[in-house]
């Protein structure tokens, strides 16, 4: 990165690298998921948490409510919607919620590498806080969830 670059640029980047890799920590989210199976990723090695497929539709899920509140949608996921159900997991079905990820990331990484300096600093439509907190948050959300799926993998 160049001393001239934007400070939504460098978010995307941030973004990126929890999502996709080259991260200083250790392995991203897609790096973690390279050989995970559908079999593995629907497991559930321990009570009352949440498997790595639903870790992936989880975070999917919420890159998508960042782009949906970029546009000006003031949403807050809940249920369902926060953790969506888990089709039958066939490999076909896992590739797909994989695809699905990506895809939804993706779209959050250019949306983000556009905006504005001013519009990092507008509010979020429904909340406290600024654009640049939430995209923030929306990588550190990510990596969060990475180590749980890093942890599933190893007792797995």
């Amino acid at each position: 990165m160049t001393s001239s670059t934007t400070e939504s640029a460098l978010i995307a980047d941030q973004l990126r690298r929890a999502f996709e890799g080259d991260a200083w920590h250790g392995p991203a989210l897609l790096e973690l998921l390279d050989d995970v199976d559908a079999a593995t990723a629907a497991a559930k090695p321990l009570p009352d948490v949440h498997s790595i497929w639903e870790l992936v539709l989880h975070v999917a899920a919420w890159d998508a409510v960042a782009c949906r509140r970029l546009g000006g949608e003031t949403v807050q996921l809940t249920g369902i919607a926060n953790f969506p159900v888990v089709p039958k997991p066939t490999k076909a079905a896992w590739r797909k919620a994989v695809a699905q990820a990506k895809r939804m990331h993706a779209g959050l990484e250019k949306t983000v590498a556009g905006l504005t300096e001013s519009r990092l600093r507008e509010r979020v439509p429904g909340k406290k806080y600024d654009f640049y907190f939430m995209l923030h948050g929306v990588a550190q959300h990510e990596l969060y969830h990475a180590g749980q799926i890093a942890i599933l993998k190893k007792i797995g």
